[in-house]
């Protein structure tokens, strides 16, 4: 899914503070997780709503389900999502939970490596153990496929994957998503899957010079860092209401792909729809649409 190629410019970090000065990765200490058995429905579920499937997938050539997704081109170079099968040697298929939630909740691989944030895994932070193991009893379903990935073809500096370990120290805060105060339980619903399961911040607000999401301007649009697509619009509460969206026409949107006007969602709009939220029930639909245009600051 190309809204995914969301890339930093940390090695501009590692420029002025040297090589040297690098601090080790923050955030490599054990992941204990307080359920092992997960529920693979679920997980699936939440693997669209997540856009795990379309961006480890290369849909439009007819790939097998997560065994890489297609090259993301940004002004930095090209990405391209791994091998997500059971393949021991090539996929998944070797590591342990423990590790795969390192991976979704701390941005780092069972070696000890820092991931690209083009991996939203700032986002993914926020899911609760039982999600991390109802996606990994979901993963452990896929069939092996014995297909290494694609490496990334980065330019440099940005293929310098060691200063991701200084941009996480400065940018990255692990946790879990902090559950609203708000009594409204389809505002509470939408909240986990904007803020965290569907990460729409992290192509809809806009980035400081590192990369970094500006939370102070969360939702207010943003320019897209993908070659081949202009401004991603805003999407606050006030952006949504004054362009005339209300719930069920969002709701519906989200499904469909079809605006209120019959015109369609373009670009990693339209393949969010298709491979990701058109997918998902229409409570959540709901729940999403109620959260952005009733969301508090």
């Amino acid at each position: 899914m190309k809204r995914f190629a969301m890339l930093l410019g940390v090695t501009s970090v590692v420029a002025v503070v040297g090589w040297n000065s690098l601090p080790l990765l923050a955030n490599v200490g054990p992941e204990v997780l307080s359920v092992s058995e997960g529920d693979a429905a679920r997980g699936a579920y939440l693997a669209r709503a997540s856009g795990c499937i379309a961006c480890h997938t290369s849909i439009d050539d007819g790939g097998p389900p997560l065994a890489g997704g297609p090259g993301l081109k940004t002004p930095f170079g090209t990405f391209y999502a791994p091998n997500l099968t059971t393949d021991k040697q090539h996929g998944i298929g070797g590591w342990t939970l423990e590790q795969f939630a390192a991976a979704l909740r701390k941005g780092v691989s069972p070696d000890g490596r820092p991931y690209y944030p083009a991996f939203p895994y700032s986002f993914y932070t926020g899911l609760s153990d039982q999600d991390i193991a109802d996606l990994w009893a979901a993963f452990r379903t896929v069939p092996p496929v014995s297909r290494p990935s694609e490496p990334h073809r980065l330019n440099f500096p940005f293929n310098q994957r060691d200063g991701l370990n200084l941009w996480q120290t400065m940018f990255f805060k692990e946790g879990r998503l902090v559950e609203s105060d708000v009594e409204d339980e389809t505002y509470r619903r939408g909240a986990y899957l904007v803020e965290s399961a569907a990460h729409c911040a992290a192509c809809h607000t806009p980035r400081n010079t590192f990369g970094a999401l500006d939370r102070e301007q969360a939702y207010a649009g943003s320019r897209s860092l993908l070659s081949d697509e202009g401004r991603i619009p805003a999407i606050t509460s006030d952006a949504l209401r004054q362009a005339g969206w209300s719930v069920k026409d969002l709701a519906y949107a989200l499904q469909s792909g079809i605006k209120p006007d019959g015109d369609v969602f373009g670009g990693s709009m339209g393949e969010v729809v298709r491979d990701g939220t058109g997918y998902l029930q229409r409570q959540d639909l709901e729940a999403m649409a109620y959260y952005l245009l009733n969301r508090q600051k």
